[in-house]
């Protein structure tokens, strides 16, 4: 629930600032607004608005046809719909999904969008683009002036990193360190996914002990994780199906090797119970060694409601002790870190630039990655509003919200700018071809464009969230 709320209120203020971008520079360039909804309102909305006659008329629960709010067209009517996906912003003179080409049959008037000249018509799409890139630069700026940046340099971890079964048969071998990616060292854990799995870079340079060993990466290494991760994501759903209290565990390509040394131990856990203390080191699961701690929470994750032998050392001594695993399959330990992050403040000044450079690298890096969806294993990975609202975490952080807030207006903004019909970038297209060959393209074609690219985008739609739907059942 508290996702759910996550990903509505996000969603609203996304939506509600990039409208806000088309009616801004419509006002600006005196275009007239008929309507400006917060989610959609078929055949009725929740809430109208409209000032007329000197005082604002509100109606509740009304439909949407009104012929004395009619007499007055030079007003805009505002209202919230009752349909929570998305919200539209209704230019008078422009074909989209509000208007069609018998709408606009009569002569063009100059308070009309179709009546302003190519660049002004321009400015007026940009607008929601517009709003959603820099309002997501805003939130960064402001979330780096607020909570600083934390780090965890590679250099920190001293103790080197775990790789996944994927990363060791690439050759990899558990706790090398990572010196450089074609060159160039990497700076924390996410630049070494960019560059091996969104980049596809090839050439890695480890340290291994003492010895330096060069690594040539698969080409399909990123379509190989993809389909690791689907399968990963398939064989949680499968547990959490035969378990409803199950929870998921997050797919780990790399991250910080973690000994299964204990820095301290909750008290009425089942590692409390079994005698287990603080600076006590895990051996074994069940007969399985578990040289780290993502190894032991793995073996765990294979014996819920089990009876397993823990083997343990304390001061040098080898002992065991037996223990019931509850069904989330945990001990209830912490393991003790060897390794600090670091965190920069930054003045409200410093903010500023240091926001812009952080969500421009943010875009890049999902710009980069894109190129992943048109493979199958990528195509198999698109979700929709379940696979977002799963981004949110399951606990209230406004850290988090407003994060998650800005990279979603990230993606908000590049999505619109691609060229497909009834997308801002449709419009955009059509407005540069005008631009550069002095030639409009006639309304008929453009209802038949916005047309086609309206079931473009919802057959994506059905596709995204069909694969969530999946996702549940099978």
């Amino acid at each position: 629930m508290i996702q759910a709320i996550q990903l509505i209120l996000a969603l609203s203020f996304l939506v509600l600032i990039h409208e806000l971008g088309h009616f801004t520079f419509a006002r600006i360039f005196k275009v007239r607004v008929e309507k400006f909804y917060m989610f959609f309102n078929p055949w009725l909305s929740l809430v109208r608005m409209k000032k007329f006659d000197g005082k604002w008329h509100v109606k509740f629960f009304s439909k949407n046809e009104d012929e004395e709010w009619k007499k007055h067209p030079e007003n805009t009517e505002w209202g919230i719909g009752w349909l929570p996906f998305g919200g539209y912003c209704a230019i008078a003179g422009m074909v989209d999904e509000t208007h069609s080409t018998e709408d606009l049959a009569s002569t063009p008037q100059d308070w009309e969008f179709r009546s302003k000249p190519a660049w002004q018509r321009l400015l007026i799409i940009l607008g929601g683009i517009l709003v959603n890139f820099i309002g997501a630069l805003v939130i960064f700026s402001m979330l780096l002036f607020h909570y600083g940046e934390e780090k965890l340099p590679l250099r920190n971890i001293t103790n080197g990193l775990y790789y996944s079964q994927i990363l060791l048969d690439e050759g990899f071998q558990q706790r090398d360190k990572i010196l450089t990616i074609n060159g160039v060292e990497p700076d924390e854990l996410s630049d070494v996914v960019q560059a091996i799995i969104i980049e596809g870079q090839r050439e890695v340079t480890v340290l291994r002990g003492t010895d330096t060993v060069q690594l040539t990466l698969s080409e399909d290494l990123g379509t190989r994780y993809l389909a690791e991760q689907n399968t990963f994501d398939k064989r949680e759903r499968e547990k959490a199906r035969m378990d409803n209290s199950y929870r998921k565990q997050r797919y780990v390509l790399l991250s910080e090797w973690i000994p299964c040394v204990l820095d301290s131990v909750l008290e009425g856990s089942v590692a409390h119970a079994a005698g287990l203390q603080k600076g006590d080191s895990l051996l074994a699961i069940a007969g399985t060694e578990v040289p780290g701690y993502m190894q032991l929470v793995q073996e765990l994750q294979l014996h819920p409601c089990d009876s397993v032998t823990i083997d343990f050392s304390r001061e040098g001594q080898k002992q065991s002790v037996r223990v019931f695993l509850g069904d989330e399959c945990k001990l209830g330990i912490t393991p003790r870190i060897d390794f600090q992050t670091e965190t920069k403040n930054y003045s409200f000044l410093q903010s500023i630039p240091a926001g812009i450079r952080y969500g421009w690298e943010i875009l890049e890096m999902y710009v980069k990655q894109f190129r992943l969806v048109f493979t199958k294993e990528g195509a198999q990975s698109l979700g929709g509003f379940g696979a977002i609202g799963g981004m949110f975490p399951g606990f209230w952080s406004w850290y988090a919200f407003w994060h998650m807030t800005a990279f979603l207006s990230l993606i908000l903004a590049f999505m619109n700018f691609l060229p497909i019909p009834a997308l801002d970038g449709g419009y955009i297209l059509f407005l540069l071809f005008e631009m550069i060959t002095r030639r409009k393209p006639s309304d008929k074609f453009l209802e038949i464009a916005n047309t086609i690219g309206f079931w473009i985008l919802i057959a994506l739609l059905i596709f995204a969230n069909g694969n969530d739907i999946l996702k549940i059942f099978f």
